[in-house]
């Protein structure tokens, strides 16, 4: 019969493997498959029609150099649709847009404020484009941005492109969340290698029209059009060509509710697309919809788990002692960097991991408690 340090020696270590597995083994395991199976994006400088699609709400302070960026987009104008999706703007953002008519630059007001997805959606039905491409006000874009975003449709099984983001901080060097957005550029890197994006980047990405024919006003739009090319037969891609550049928070502690609201909306779709678990139908992919999305998300429940059997079991070794021991310094060193706001470089990673997950775990209770998000106020980069 077990007793009860055997049972929390075993749900520690369960819980480590899984947290480890979510972040490393899964990443080791598509690399893995990558040695045996290679899936290349057969890319070709084409100039389909393209729309391209910016949603703004409240943004008279920079919209101006959002357009005047879209502007100098490399890509033929008579091939080009610029179209500005003011969702329900009350400041001076639709005057500024009208104000670029004469570089046809086109308008769609959105009356009655319904959220980001329902100007999207809204922005579809207007799109004259076979590519609509998709980005908001913060992003910046390189010249070539959007025709190599393009080049990756001369593929006929890409249903839908991701930008790779580009995080800067305030001195000009990578933040704490910085160090992450690069493991998930990298993370996407490989799932693109092998079979398919399980996520994009929202700020800038790009689908087949036929893929955005079912799009909703109110579940989050990039994972929605990704999962909605898996059931077409198509896959996700990302593109290291085409790159987002947007600036850290101007105040870390609102990026909390910002990824508390990202994750309510994920869940949203997840649990909307269950079927995709089912290997059998939709083979690797259901692998890593499961790693990626519902692991990941499961995370910090693991990390409750890991502390609290860590902390019984701290007594009955020195193993444990020491385990226990970098476990209270990781968190203290994050704690005290949420509050303080002054760690820099790597010291902010312990932090950023605590945001994280603590903003998951707030995520799962406004879920489960009915919560749904649909309303947006950009962020203040």
């Amino acid at each position: 019969m077990l007793e009860i340090n055997d049972v929390n020696f075993y749900i520690f270590w369960i819980a480590v493997f899984l947290i480890f597995h979510s972040y490393f083994g899964y990443p080791i395991s598509l690399w893995i498959i990558g040695l045996l199976r290679k899936k290349i994006v057969v890319r070709e400088q084409i100039t389909p029609d393209v729309s391209f699609i910016i949603t703004a709400f409240n943004e008279e302070k920079r919209i101006k150099d959002k357009l005047e960026n879209s502007l100098k987009l490399v890509y033929p104008r008579n091939k080009l649709q610029i179209l500005i999706a003011s969702d329900g703007s009350t400041d001076k953002t639709n005057d500024i847009v009208r104000s670029f008519s004469a570089q046809d630059v086109e308008l769609l007001e959105v009356q009655n404020r319904g959220g980001k997805e329902n100007a999207q959606k809204e922005a579809v039905s207007r799109a004259r484009g076979d590519i609509l491409v998709f980005s908001d006000v913060a992003t910046i874009l390189e010249a070539n941005g959007l025709q190599e975003i393009v080049a990756n449709f001369a593929d006929p099984s890409v249903g839908c492109v991701s930008s790779e983001d580009r995080l800067i901080g305030r001195d000009g060097k990578p933040s704490g969340e910085g160090f992450y957005v690069r493991y998930e550029m990298w993370l996407r890197r490989l799932e693109s290698s092998v079979n398919s994006l399980v996520g994009m980047s929202g700020s800038f990405f790009a689908a087949r029209k036929e893929v955005c024919r079912d799009f909703s006003g109110e579940v989050q739009s990039d994972f929605r059009t990704l999962l909605s090319s898996i059931k077409q037969g198509l896959r996700g891609v990302t593109d290291p060509l085409s790159v987002g550049y947007y600036l850290d928070l101007s105040d870390e502690k609102r990026e909390f509710d910002r990824k508390v609201r990202t994750v309510v909306r994920g869940l949203t779709v997840f649990w909307r697309h269950t079927g995709l678990l089912n290997p059998f139908r939709y083979g690797l992919f259901a692998y890593q919809y499961f790693c990626h999305k519902l692991l990941r998300w499961l995370v910090p429940f693991f990390l409750v788990l890991a502390f609290v059997s860590n902390a019984l079991l701290a007594s009955s070794s020195p193993l444990f002692t020491a385990l226990f021991a970098g476990q209270l310094m990781f968190y203290g060193i994050a704690v005290f960097g949420w509050v303080r706001q002054s760690l820099k470089g790597i010291l902010k990673i312990p932090m950023f991991f605590l945001v994280v997950n603590t903003a998951i775990a707030v995520a799962w209770f406004q879920y489960l408690t009915g919560k749904r998000v649909v309303l947006w106020t950009p962020s203040e980069r």
